[in-house]
């Protein structure tokens, strides 16, 4: 079973969720305000997150923004506002999905699924293996991420999208092949790998990365080089 936090003002839309989520056996526990959220979710660590960005006591990206200092658990943000600038907010602060209501319950608990087997597949692990580029080191196991001596610390979908570019070294990949990838059958658009790359380019170069990812005009992104004179070429994404 996994613990499902719902932070939701609504009572009656908090209730069909939570019996929506005890239907498919897992566990939900509800807060209908910003400091309950934060509070319980201290209290008793949930494996995923659905958040309302409209909350009494302060609003869902402040809790987003609180939340992340201490958990990694995956967010999906639910909102009546279907507003570009929420959107990309809560993906820069470290949401993982956005769903605008009214939406399809079985959507909902599609993409719940997806994340919770992300999850769960990270739990187990994969060896030991180590992926390096340049002074990046990532532990795919462990799920740690370094830059020399520095440790670097990504939100789940950072360290997928940085984990998809190391497998593919020297290839420019299209948005849509990372969307296809990193988010698999998620709806989600080509702004989110955007706004990924940036956070993720961002965290490298603070921990002494140079140029980490970079940005080929019109096609896509690839891992960065010394070697100017790399040659470019789009493939398909290897798994």
């Amino acid at each position: 079973m996994s613990t499902i936090l719902v932070v939701e003002d609504d009572p009656t839309l908090s209730e069909t969720l939570a019996y929506n989520l005890r239907a498919e056996e897992h566990v939900p526990v509800l807060a209908a305000d910003a400091p309950s959220a934060i509070r319980l979710a201290r209290e008793r660590p949930p494996d995923l997150v659905l958040l309302d960005l409209m909350l009494p006591g302060g609003s869902g990206l402040e809790v987003l923004k609180d939340l992340r200092s201490f958990s990694s658990a995956p967010v999906i943000i639910l909102t009546a506002r279907d507003d570009d600038l929420d959107r990309v907010l809560g993906l820069e602060i470290g949401a993982d999905d956005y769903m605008t209501k009214p939406f399809s319950l079985r959507v909902l608990l599609a993409r719940i699924k997806a994340n919770l087997r992300r999850v769960e597949l990270d739990r187990l692990g994969q060896g030991t293996q180590v992926l390096r580029h340049g002074p990046v080191n990532v532990d795919v196991g462990s799920r740690t991420v370094y830059v020399g001596s520095h440790t670097v610390t990504l939100q789940p979908k950072e360290f997928d999208l940085l984990v998809h570019l190391l497998r593919n070294p020297a290839r420019v990949l299209t948005r849509e092949q990372i969307l296809h990838s990193v988010w698999g059958h998620e709806f989600v658009g080509e702004r989110t790998v955007d706004v990924h790359v940036r956070r993720l380019r961002a965290k490298l170069e603070a921990a002494g990365a140079s140029n980490p990812v970079r940005t080929v005009h019109g096609v896509g992104y690839a891992l960065g080089s010394d070697r100017d004179s790399l040659e470019e070429r789009v493939v398909e994404p290897v798994s």
